[in-house]
């Protein structure tokens, strides 16, 4: 199914996520598909969640309500899970969008990818790696756009040539994507495979990590891959390859 054409549900754990990164998240989210559900989560009487108000109705985030009733039990993560849920029984979407860096959410991403639907995972460098691994893709909120960076991690900077050269599991994760989506005689893989092969080897990789916007750029900078642009059908798509099939 096309990316435009997915419905997502996107769920958000506001205890757990900072409000300058609304407009950010959702701009994310429409690479993906279209959100037909925004929800946030949280004790809304309470001070903290005072930022949220404007992001809720200006990016029409439907907030809900759940009070902390015990002292050292989130109430929000159960009411999160149990709506998930239900959303998931009405089998009207394609997608969930999980915002959270808690672990709680571990065993929810992987019923729902048991369902056989797609789940985007939105979280903080501190996310638990369980978590990121029971996602189809996790996009880490460091690198989404943000009015108000200074609530938020500071973005990622660009790495330099030698730097990511020197990163052997960069290098390897790409090369080995390379040979398993590539042309059996030439060694050339069209650039959309490869990103699509790393993802389900890594959920968590993402070029914005490395500060490059699109992967084409990261593979550039290294310097150890060749890459061509390549007219087919009415588009355009990238190739590339290893200077040492050459």
């Amino acid at each position: 199914m096309a990316h435009d054409a997915a419905k997502l549900a996107v769920l958000i754990d506001a205890d757990n996520a900072q409000p300058s990164l609304a407009e950010g998240l959702l701009a994310e989210v429409a690479k993906y598909g279209t959100a037909h559900v925004k929800r946030a989560y949280g004790d809304w009487t309470s001070p903290q969640l005072r930022g949220w108000k404007d992001q809720l109705l200006t990016q029409s985030i439907q907030p809900i309500q759940q009070f902390g009733y015990t002292s050292g039990k989130n109430a929000t993560d159960s009411a999160m899970i149990i709506d998930a849920m239900d959303l998931l029984y009405t089998n009207r979407f394609d997608g969930f969008c999980i915002v959270s860096s808690d672990s709680d959410f571990t065993r929810l991403a992987g019923r729902i990818r048991e369902s056989g639907l797609f789940v985007y995972g939105f979280g903080e460098r501190k996310t638990p790696t369980p978590f990121v691994a029971a996602c189809d893709k996790f996009i880490y909120t460091d690198v989404l756009a943000s009015s108000a960076s200074t609530e938020t991690e500071a973005a990622p900077k660009q790495r330099s040539s030698k730097e990511l050269r020197g990163d052997t599991r960069l290098v390897n994760l790409l090369r080995n994507a390379i040979e398993a989506t590539s042309d059996d005689d030439t060694g050339w893989a069209q650039l959309s495979r490869v990103g699509q092969n790393i993802n389900k080897q890594s959920p968590e990789f993402d070029s914005r990590n490395y500060g490059y916007a699109k992967l084409s750029g990261l593979i550039g900078a290294i310097g150890l891959f060749d890459a061509e642009e390549r007219q087919v059908g009415n588009g355009k798509h990238i190739y590339v390859r290893s200077h040492a099939r050459k």
